[in-house]
């Protein structure tokens, strides 16, 4: 059992896992950022348990490495990954990570809940994710907690990248069939996808090598199009918006912190699209919960992961 009081040779270790990449933050007993890493996904759910563990321990080893210290060093570690919903497969994890490093006690909570840490410091409040995915998470003064989205790309994950993508190229097959409006967006899918030409899109993005990685990074040009005044790209922003701002309703609304001033963290790649994303989300929002807002994260989710490992 770990003495309460670490010694100045202990490290505590967060990880931020999803679908695209893996980001880890190692800090020392007075909070101060020692290491960092980054490798490939740790969703278990999309790459498997053993995979999820393995790039996890590719980022721990690469980070020990460049700062010349131990992974046995590290003492606690909070572990937030994208499709742990599941109890079981929390506790799975949790074994493969500790038989790895049987040194560390390891901690296995969603994304969302390092994020959340990570935008209100644990103050009653919520945090959307929009990543490759999307989820909103929150907690209330009294402890309690609930979730919106989180489902994957097949029954959910609206206003994430793969549901936008998703979108995009649904507009994109409209406007060459002449079923829908045109837009720059063939053309941009054009050299994304690496098709010699728009109606070899088809045969590109059913490539057997095309995975959900590379179809969610897609809406990087959706968002860049849309800033450049697109009409359909912007248009899918705004559904985009809305959508999470009605998992946040659901959210707010479970904890009844509907009628309370707020904050909501944005956290995620997609919120890169500014103004696009965030106007439809906050009259989404306002329009039941008019004093929430959004707010900026005050530490960035794997390095929120460290700082509850160590107040843990």
């Amino acid at each position: 059992m770990r003495p309460t009081e670490p010694s100045s040779h202990d490290l505590f270790l967060g990880v931020d896992g999803g679908g695209t990449k893996t980001q880890i933050v190692i800090i020392d007993p007075i909070e101060k950022v020692v290491a960092e890493g980054m490798s490939g996904p740790s969703n278990p759910l999309r790459v498997g348990v053993d995979v999820a563990v393995s790039n996890i321990f590719e980022a721990i080893n690469e980070a020990c490495d460049a700062a010349d210290r131990s992974s046995e060093d590290i003492r606690n570690s909070f572990v937030g990954l994208a499709g742990v919903r599941r109890a079981d497969i929390r506790e799975t994890v949790k074994r493969r990570l500790e038989s790895r490093l049987p040194t560390c006690s390891f901690t296995v909570v969603t994304d969302a809940e390092i994020a959340l840490f990570g935008s209100t410091l644990g103050e009653p409040g919520a945090v959307l994710i929009a990543g490759t995915g999307s989820i909103c998470f929150g907690k209330n003064s009294e402890g309690n907690t609930a979730m919106a989205g989180g489902w994957g790309p097949l029954a959910g994950d609206e206003g994430g990248g793969a549901s936008i993508a998703k979108q995009a190229l649904q507009a994109i097959a409209k406007a060459l069939d002449g079923r829908g409006r045109p837009t720059k967006l063939c053309d941009v899918a054009v050299d994304y996808f690496r098709a010699a030409t728009a109606e070899d899109l088809i045969v590109a993005i059913y490539a057997p090598k095309m995975d959900n990685r590379r179809l969610a990074g897609f809406a990087k040009c959706v968002v860049e199009t849309a800033l450049e005044g697109d009409e359909i790209a912007m248009e899918i922003l705004a559904v985009a918006g809305f959508e999470l701002g009605m998992a946040a309703y659901a959210v707010l609304k479970k904890l009844e912190l509907d009628k309370e001033e707020v904050p909501i963290g944005a956290v995620g790649s997609i919120f890169k699209a500014g103004r696009l994303i965030f106007e439809p989300l906050l009259e989404t929002v306002h329009s039941f919960a008019p004093e929430a807002y959004l707010k900026e994260p005050e530490l960035n989710p794997a390095h929120a992961a460290a700082v509850m490992a160590r107040q843990s």
